[in-house]
């Protein structure tokens, strides 16, 4: 038998017409596609190059601040120009001899105050009182040369000088502190003791307040450093205050008075050998330089 022819036609391939208009949409032009790519790629690269040139700037002032201390120098040396920098020197002279003024007054009406009232809080801002005024007395033992505003080596001095004085000052206020708690001295509660913690935490505070602005101007640690002797005195007054009106009204809690004597040593201790541990290396580090003496 013949086989039977297959009733599927074989279709040949058409050739495409050479008239027909290619779709627009399938168009690409690669010019655009690589010009939107770029300006992508652009903006995507924007934000790192502004965050490398903020690192940038930082490391160039890090280096500067560096060398600055290479030197010898303060910061402010760069920042203030010489009639700047001697009206603060003389600003910082003035508030010195008016804190060694105000805190010899306040001390001696502590150290009444603990004596008459038994008050340990009283006998802690006597004693941090008398470190106001050794304080400031090296303030003013920094200050004392005109020729010496930037020196680095003397403001290290001052801040290790500075740093004893703050672990001796410690060692007291805690002793008494943990001898009132040991005894259970009971403190006495009147207005006159009122009066002096008032007087006493308003005038500390606004003479930190002073030392604190006058210490960023210089870029000072030991006037920073004093205006935080200041501010912790400003605490103690007011701590006097709460710890007699806690005592009136709960005299079971006795013992406050004391333990916030021994909270504020702890904190000057803590200070002192911080500023030690910072600036006896710095101390070292600018020996070579002019001490200006």
């Amino acid at each position: 038998m013949e086989p039977r022819p297959s009733t599927e036609k074989m279709t040949e391939p058409t050739p495409p017409d050479s008239t027909t208009v290619p779709d627009p949409a399938v168009v690409v032009d690669p010019t655009v596609v690589n010009g939107r790519c770029e300006q992508a790629d652009s903006l995507q690269q924007q934000p790192n190059t502004e965050n490398h040139a903020e690192g940038f700037k930082m490391d160039q002032e890090m280096k500067i601040t560096d060398s600055i201390e290479d030197r010898g120098l303060l910061e402010s040396s760069m920042r203030l120009k010489p009639h700047e920098a001697q009206s603060y020197r003389k600003k910082a002279l003035w508030v010195s001899w008016a804190s060694i003024v105000v805190t010899i007054i306040l001390a001696i009406a502590a150290f009444t105050v603990s004596i008459m009232r038994h008050s340990a809080s009283a006998f802690g801002f006597a004693f941090d009182a008398t470190l106001d005024v050794l304080s400031s007395v090296i303030v003013l033992w920094r200050y004392s040369n005109a020729a010496a505003v930037h020196s680095a080596h003397r403001e290290y001095i001052a801040c290790v000088i500075l740093g004893v004085v703050f672990i001796l000052s410690s060692l007291c206020i805690m002793g008494k502190a943990i001898h009132d708690l040991a005894t259970k001295l009971l403190p006495e509660v009147d207005d006159f003791l009122f009066s002096v913690s008032i007087v006493s935490g308003l005038m500390c505070i606004i003479l930190a307040v002073i030392k604190f602005m006058l210490g960023k101007v210089l870029t000072s640690r030991a006037l920073l450093t004093d205006g935080f002797n200041s501010l912790l005195g400003g605490i103690m007054g007011f701590s006097i205050l709460i710890s007699a009106e806690v005592y009136k009204h709960e005299p079971k809690v006795w013992y406050l008075d004391g333990t916030i004597g021994v909270l504020i040593g702890l904190i000057i201790l803590a200070y002192g050998v911080r500023l030690l541990l910072d600036m006896v290396p710095r101390v070292r580090q600018t020996r070579n330089y002019e001490r200006f003496e």
